[in-house]
């Protein structure tokens, strides 16, 4: 399968690579998909916490509909671009996990990194007997332990922490699973905040997905948000959909095309979009984007890290199948956000 019609594109300012930094050939344990990783800066070095699926392949999943099974791994480089070396040993495995918590949480997934008061915290996707619940952890700086702090109720998932307290508060944004909204299912952004990262309330919805030209399925938030002048520079993720799309991956219909969305959002109280983008600034353009993997034409942003000089480093996950990376200036971004791309 290629790009999906109409044809969307990647922002001019966003520079990709020609191909994935991360994939299952540089795993050193079983792999068959890499991908949806948040990335960070710690202590003069770029860490990477990914999603690894295993244990199956594509005609397999078609047959017996088997899924992969889940790990989540550590990969470390100097530069953030390449030459990653990946731990040889699972930070978390979804067999692990589900003897550890009596069954009740089958796997966690979709890891985010953020770096609060001088600490890393992790949020995470669980899948558990009663949903999909969000999750907030706190590793130690080896990357090596993880502690779950706090889980949400079902149907609640995409959390990331903002990097540091607002108004006395840490913060969060995340992606409620609405099942009675005004137009049916709301899949929208949500923003909770919390007196001591396990307690959360006071939540307000931030970005309708209506507000998000497009996507028509459903959105939510992608990589923690970054501090700047004009505002926090946030992603999201949108998903559009049409069901005359054909096969498009591994499973014989896969109607689905994830992009990545930005905006700005109040310093001071970032549940006001202060700037949005209304076309996507990372599209599926690129061959290892539209042509491979389990499901085609899939960005999912996991990672943004603000350097010195204004670069922009954004970790993105590609088909569900490899880790990526774009650049961008800040100011080119943030110029997107505010002017709105008319």
């Amino acid at each position: 399968m290629a790009r999906f019609t109409p044809y969307l594109d990647s922002a001019p300012c966003v520079k990709k690579l020609d191909r994935p930094i991360l994939s299952s050939e540089d795993m050193p344990y079983d792999s068959l998909l890499v991908f949806n990783a948040g990335v960070t800066k710690f202590n003069g070095k770029y860490i990477m916490v990914f999603r690894n699926d295993y244990g199956t392949d594509p005609e397999r999943f078609l047959r017996e509909k088997h899924m992969p099974g889940t790990s989540v791994g550590v990969a470390i480089s100097d530069n953030g671009i390449d030459g990653w070396q990946v731990r040889k040993e699972y930070l978390l495995d979804n067999h692990r996990t589900s003897d550890e918590t009596g069954r009740e949480i089958k796997r966690f997934y979709d890891p985010r990194i953020t770096i609060l008061e001088g600490r890393p915290y992790l949020t995470l996707a669980a899948d558990t007997r009663h949903g999909v619940r969000g999750c907030i952890a706190e590793i130690d700086d080896n990357f090596e332990k993880v502690n779950v702090i706090s889980m949400s109720v079902p149907n609640n998932r995409n959390m990331v922490l903002f990097p540091e307290k607002i108004g006395g508060y840490y913060c969060r944004l995340e992606r409620p699973m609405a099942m009675f909204g005004e137009h049916c299912m709301n899949y929208d952004v949500w923003f909770s905040k919390s007196p001591d990262l396990r307690m959360w309330g006071e939540s307000k919805v931030v970005l309708d997905d209506r507000m998000v030209k497009f996507a028509n399925e459903k959105i939510g938030p992608a990589a923690p948000p970054v501090k700047t002048e004009k505002g926090w520079l946030t992603t999201f993720h949108a998903v559009d959909y049409d069901p005359a799309r054909g096969k498009n991956g591994w499973e014989n219909s896969w109607p689905y095309r994830y992009t990545g969305g930005i905006m700005l959002l109040d310093l001071e109280d970032p549940t006001k979009v202060v700037g949005l983008y209304n076309k996507p600034f990372i599209a599926p353009d690129r061959p290892y984007e539209t042509d491979e993997g389990f499901r085609q034409n899939t960005i999912f942003p996991g990672g943004m890290i603000l350097e010195d000089d204004g670069e922009v480093k954004i970790y993105y996950g590609a088909s569900d199948c490899y880790e990526c990376v774009c650049t961008a200036n800040v100011d080119d971004l943030i110029k997107l956000c505010l002017e709105g791309g008319e």
